[in-house]
């Protein structure tokens, strides 16, 4: 359960980045400490694409890559969700001066 709320958490703080900075230093340095981070209790994946490669070579049990793979697009999801709301705030405030 721990690993899947790593990836969880490594995948949303990672796509929040992108989506925040578009700064490719800024997102490189975010995906190495997400995987960091993340290697010691999942394997720090980070990506579903990773996962799959990972469950190809068998150095993931296949019942473990649904779960996996779930838990990092909903990561992705709540940062998108969580920069939309940010901008949304932005806006109203700027068109409220």
């Amino acid at each position: 359960m721990y690993s899947y709320f790593a990836e969880f958490i490594g995948a949303l703080f990672f796509m929040y980045i992108i989506l925040a900075t578009g700064n490719p230093l800024a997102i490189g340095g975010a995906l190495a400490l997400a995987i960091l981070i993340a290697s010691p209790i999942s394997g720090g994946h980070i990506n579903p694409a990773v996962s799959i490669a990972m469950t190809s070579a068998g150095k993931l049990p296949m019942n473990d890559l649904l779960p996996y793979c779930v838990s990092q697009i909903l990561g992705a999801l709540v940062a998108l969700e969580i920069f939309k709301r940010q901008q949304g705030q932005g806006n109203k405030a700027d068109s409220s001066q």
